[in-house]
């Protein structure tokens, strides 16, 4: 029986890859125009949108946004309350 392949995805904050399900997706809902999209966590992987991986830990997202790691993946600016917002959401994550 042969193996199966484990998808693998490289977190935009520390670039280390990962196993695809062990990372959390941050997506840009598509839009008519760039300004009405939004960007949210992701928890399915599921969700439709252009998507950036990182892992589940504050560090990273610190990294992501230090480096504009989100930024270049999403393909736009990305304002300082969503990074507030993301920091939220993503310490919601860490208590799981």
């Amino acid at each position: 029986m042969a193996n199966k392949k484990i998808p693998m995805r490289q977190c935009v904050g520390c670039r280390e890859l990962k196993p695809k399900k062990d990372m959390i997706r941050v997506i840009k809902t598509a839009a008519e125009d760039e300004a009405s999209s939004q960007i949210v966590l992701d928890a399915t992987g599921r969700k439709n949108g252009r998507g950036a991986y990182v892992c589940p830990n504050s560090e990273c997202l610190r990294a992501a946004i230090k480096n504009k790691g989100l930024e270049r993946s999403l393909k736009m600016p990305i304002p300082k309350e969503v990074y507030d917002t993301l920091t939220k959401e993503m310490e919601k994550f860490e208590t799981r």
